[in-house]
This record gives C-alpha cells, structure tokens and sequence, in this order.
C-alpha cells in the first residue's frame, strides 16, 4: 500500500518569463495577418499555470521516452525541452487540427524525436499497444472528460506501459466537492462550448479511487495541488512502480 504523508505545499511557480518569450515565438503565425490564437494561448498557459513546471519536475531525471496522450498542441515537448529533457516524445490527439498546427510550431522551432499523432482513444480499434511504447506516460486534463468506466480501462493500459523508472504523470481535477471542483466544471463546459476542447467533461476521478487502483497495480502514488495563480481544482498526480521513489498523498 501506499503511505500517507500530509499534504503538500503544491507547485506554484508557472514558467519563467524568458521561456515563455521563447515557447510560445514557434506558435506565431507565419504571416503578420495570420491568425494568432495559438500564440496568445500558449503565452497565457505557460504564464499562469503550473502545469509544465510541474510535469518537466515529475518526469526530471527519467530518460524512457514520454508518450503525451491528449497532447493538444504538443506544448509538452517544448517545455521538456526547454528544461534540457531530451527523452523521445510522442503525443497523441483527437483533433487533427490542432495536430497539424503542433507539428508545424515543432518544425519551427527544431525539436527532435519528436512525433504528433491525430488518433481517437475512444476508437475501439485503436490499441494502445500496437505503438509500442514503453516509458513515461502524460495524460494531462484527460480523464475529467471520460466517464468513469473509461478512465479506469485507460489507467489499465497506460499503467502496463510503465517500466523501471518511469513515471505515469496525471493533471487532473478531483471530484473532492470543493469550490475550486465547481469552477473547474463550470471553466471544461464553456472551453467544450466554445470549441476549444472536443469533449464536454464527463466525470472527475475520485482520488480514493485512483489511489485504490494504484495500489492494486502495484504503483506508488504522489498527489499534489497545482492551483498557481488560477482558480482550478487541478492535482498534479505521479504513479510509478513501487521501489523507484518515495511517495506521498
């Protein structure tokens, strides 16, 4: 089992100015008049949230490549990058779009051994398996927009691609009843009304339940707030097999 630990102080700190200048410079339209949606965006991101510090910190000192499902514009690979991470990254997501326009800002911005896949987790046909992955696994704002049967068959799978020394690396909300859990519910609806996300949200993990289920795959489990300076219910949640760090909850 797991051991208890009491809480800790959370990552607060989001990307350091200068990078920000230099992530989000490969996301720039090619063109002054082009449309500069992904720019403003991952300017924001990386200015106000924790979540690639927090990452890249989960996943230092681990070199097994990273398989980022749900990657959206592939903004993980620049981060780990840019933290001097250099491990192999493929990341996979359900709008084809947002695919095409990640590839292009890797391209601009030379990142190597790095692949960006338009796949549908939700398609039956698509076996995590047949990639051939075995390392680190990202599944980052993912499992709030899968219902509950959903996210426990992803756990299953992803949690069998980790090898000695990896990481399964969550940012997720939690379904703890608190008020930051509601403005992040509310905060997934409009993004899905609005088009930016491909799924309204369906259930948030209960963290009982993911702990549960990491301790019946024999994984050690680390849950951590990562609020910086926004509103949201997010946790930082790290799962790797036991023997390989220390872990708290």
């Amino acid at each position: 089992m797991s051991v208890a630990a009491g809480p800790e102080p959370g990552i607060t700190r989001p990307v350091p100015p200068d990078r920000v200048r230099s992530i989000s410079a490969a996301f720039a339209p090619e063109r002054w008049y082009g449309n500069r949606w992904d720019l403003h965006y991952t300017r924001a991101k990386l200015a106000s949230d924790p979540l690639y510090p927090g990452v890249c910190e989960a996943l230092r000192g681990s070199g097994a490549p990273v398989l980022d499902l749900g990657c959206g514009l592939g903004l993980l690979a620049h981060a780990l990058r840019a933290d001097g991470q250099q491990m192999a990254y493929h990341g996979i997501d359900l709008d084809a779009a947002k695919i095409q326009r990640g590839r292009r800002a890797a391209g601009r911005a030379g990142l190597h051994e790095v692949v960006l896949e338009a796949r549908d987790l939700a398609d039956p046909a698509f076996d995590l398996a047949s990639l051939g992955h075995r390392g680190n696994v990202a599944l980052l704002d993912v499992l709030q927009f899968m219902p509950a049967t959903a996210q426990q068959r992803l756990l299953e799978k992803v949690t069998g691609l980790l090898v000695p020394g990896s990481r399964l690396v969550i940012r997720t909300g939690l379904a703890d009843g608190s008020r930051r859990a509601r403005i992040t519910r509310a905060v997934d609806v409009f993004s899905r009304v609005v088009g930016w996300m491909g799924t309204a949200p369906g259930r948030y993990p209960d963290p009982d339940l993911l702990r549960a289920s990491f301790d019946a795959a024999g994984l050690e489990s680390r849950f951590t707030p990562l609020y910086g300076r926004t509103p949201f219910n997010n946790w930082l949640v790290v799962a790797r097999p036991h023997g390989s760090g220390t872990t708290h909850r």
